[in-house]
């Protein structure tokens, strides 16, 4: 399970390190092999041990191709699917087209969600947050039906 909020750099090569307990499951679970695709609902990315990343290909192949927003969807993640290794010191290399889907800068935030983790550029993260977090101050962010019974 991936969880937790991370600050980290990406160096002028294009590589960030990953966080050290992320790497650790990476490496037991999944021998440092990942897969970095584009999150289709926010500029950002997400990043998936390889086992997990071969479920949710599976899911995206079962997805009807005459229904334009499946098959958008498809074209996004797979396309710009980009397999990747762990280098030595925990580091993975983020594709130039990636970094610029998601408009990456120098300092970059790291968000565990369970299967996976997102990589969000730091001051893009810190406005839909706070967008996000005004939504709800003022009442306007409606939760949905599933949303409204889950308990926690």
């Amino acid at each position: 399970m991936f969880r937790g909020f991370h600050t980290v750099n990406i160096d002028d090569k294009g590589r960030m390190a990953i966080p050290s307990r992320y790497r650790q499951r990476l490496t037991a679970e999944a021998d440092g092999c990942l897969v970095q695709t584009l999150n289709p609902l926010d500029r950002s990315l997400w990043i998936y041990p390889l086992n997990n990343w071969e479920q949710i290909e599976a899911k995206l192949a079962a997805l009807s191709e005459f229904d334009i927003r499946s098959r958008r969807t498809k074209q996004m993640m797979r396309g710009y699917a980009c397999d990747c290794q762990l280098d030595s010191q925990g580091r993975v290399l983020i594709p130039s087209e990636l970094r610029e889907y998601a408009r990456l800068q120098k300092q970059v935030v790291i968000l565990g969600q369970g299967n996976k983790f997102e990589v969000w550029d730091q001051s893009t993260w810190e406005q839909e947050r706070d967008l996000w977090l005004s939504q709800v101050d003022e009442g306007g962010g409606e939760f949905s039906d599933a949303l409204k019974s889950l308990s926690l």
